[in-house]
């Protein structure tokens, strides 16, 4: 089941906000982990079987690490609680990958190839294991305790508002609000408004682009030129940015309407003046969780600047691996690993002192050439592509082919996504913030704001009951 969807909008989500807040307070957690079964549910029982033995599995790993705390017994707990996890997304995620990699070794040698696993991949089985991994380590480390109902901790687990595509949350950010948060209007009200920013930013941003940037990059990369090639990524640039941060806004939005707070994760990442910079906007729980979890324990930037390079290049293949079992993921993630070198050697001085529009300009050109491989289904086609972004020769048919894209609705979608993206309309925050003491400008302000949020819904369902294309790019991992 997708947020962005008629049955969630109008049947699923109303019907569990209206049994959450009918049903007495310490029953709340029950009715909100039933929901959540069922929301994950819609997309397989067998899916869920998998979901629920894992919950288990943490349950009683939990326990014991907590119960042996600052003893050997504590840290093989949390060892084989990690590793139990590891595998069962190793299983899930990777096996075909291992299997088809080792039938090439196998075929050079002319060796019986292996059959491929028929394992389908569940859906949200690479966040609600960060979010296992997380409850774990921060019992070991004391920064939270373990949680003794097992109902509650199936909540932060499975969760619906975050448990398909992030953010990824952490235990020892939630856990007390798993018992003790408050309810209030003005956060439901601001829950709302989050939830329908985001239903906006993914129905009639990302979804328009898709179409433009799904024709482009799966058709014939030779019958691209530099117009047409520059239009496909720029496209697919803007999809997975407001597609991937529409879902975080709608998933922070639901946590407000049931009380929960979640981190931020987006922050204007196309504005950034590094590679650096650039990752500490995007995915922030995603990168933050491997800095936290994965660099710093492997020693960070204390040691020495070899092994500081050595742990970059590991954490962004890890963050490559996790986002898919495809080389082309590999390398995607290595190659944000190496520009992170490369500014660690000095060049990030240089970006500090450069105009600051040739900082942003060359952030964004890494960026959009790494979103070819990341798109790319194999690196021959990411190849050919970065060479169709510099193929100046134009012919008719090619000439057609760009202009029949760049229709009405296509150009103003992407002058209101480009300015979104760059934080223009944000500006307008603060001169808002200041007027708001004004009564009567602050009754003239919630009256367009409830009239644009109504606009927002109604342009959003008509999209969706007319059966746009609206698939979540950050549901397959």
């Amino acid at each position: 089941m997708l947020f962005s969807s008629i049955i969630f909008l109008f049947l699923f989500l109303p019907l569990t906000l209206l049994g959450y807040y009918l049903i007495p307070e310490k029953y709340k957690n029950y009715w909100l982990l039933f929901t959540s079964l069922i929301f994950f549910a819609w997309g397989g029982v067998s899916e869920t079987v998998i979901l629920i033995i894992s919950i288990v599995i943490n349950y009683y790993f939990g326990i014991a690490i907590q119960k042996y705390i600052d003893t050997k017994k504590s840290y093989l707990f949390l060892f084989w609680g990690v590793t139990i996890n590891l595998l069962i997304l190793g299983v899930f995620k990777y096996a075909n990958f291992f299997v088809g990699n080792l039938n090439q070794i196998l075929s050079v040698f002319e060796m019986p190839n292996l059959q491929q696993t028929r394992i389908a991949l569940p859906i949200g089985i690479s966040f609600y294991t960060f979010h296992s991994l997380s409850y774990l380590v921060d019992i070991y480390k004391k920064k939270s305790t373990a949680q003794k109902n097992i109902l509650d901790l199936s909540l932060y687990i499975c969760m619906f508002s975050q448990l398909i595509a992030g953010p990824i949350i952490r235990y020892s950010d939630i856990w007390r609000q798993l018992t003790e948060r408050v309810h209030t209007l003005s956060k439901f009200a601001s829950g709302t408004q989050r939830f329908l920013i985001g239903l906006g930013k993914k129905v009639l941003l990302a979804n328009t682009f898709a179409r433009i940037a799904d024709d482009l990059f799966g058709g014939n990369v030779d019958n691209l030129n530099a117009p047409t090639a520059w239009l496909g990524i720029i496209c697919y640039t803007l999809q997975i940015y407001y597609d991937f941060a529409g879902y975080s806004d709608m998933a922070i939005g639901l946590g407000r309407m049931f009380g929960f707070e979640f981190m931020e994760n987006f922050n204007f990442p196309y504005v950034a003046k590094s590679v650096t910079d650039f990752w500490r906007r995007w995915h922030i729980s995603l990168s933050s969780f491997f800095r936290d979890y994965v660099y710093i324990p492997l020693g960070g930037n204390r040691i020495s600047e070899r092994k500081t390079y050595t742990n970059l290049l590991i954490v962004f293949f890890l963050t490559g691996f996790w986002h898919g079992a495809s080389w082309t993921f590999i390398l995607w993630g290595l190659f944000y690993g190496i520009f992170m070198v490369i500014e660690r050697l000095g060049f990030n001085k240089i970006l500090e002192r450069i105009w600051q529009p040739i900082a942003n300009l060359y952030t964004l050109l890494i960026v959009m050439f790494a979103w070819v491989l990341f798109r790319a289904d194999t690196l021959a086609y990411a190849l050919s592509y970065w060479k169709a972004l510099f193929n100046f020769n134009v012919s008719q048919n090619e000439t057609n082919l760009f202009f029949s894209f760049m229709d009405r609705e296509l150009v103003l979608t992407l002058i209101i996504g480009i300015l979104g993206a760059l934080g223009f309309f944000n500006l307008f925050k603060n001169p808002i913030q200041k007027l708001s003491s004004s009564t009567a400008f602050t009754y003239s302000f919630n009256t367009v704001s409830v009239l644009f949020y109504a606009f927002i819904l109604i342009m959003s369902s008509m999209y969706l009951i007319a059966g746009s294309y609206n698939p979540f790019i950050y549901y397959r991992f």
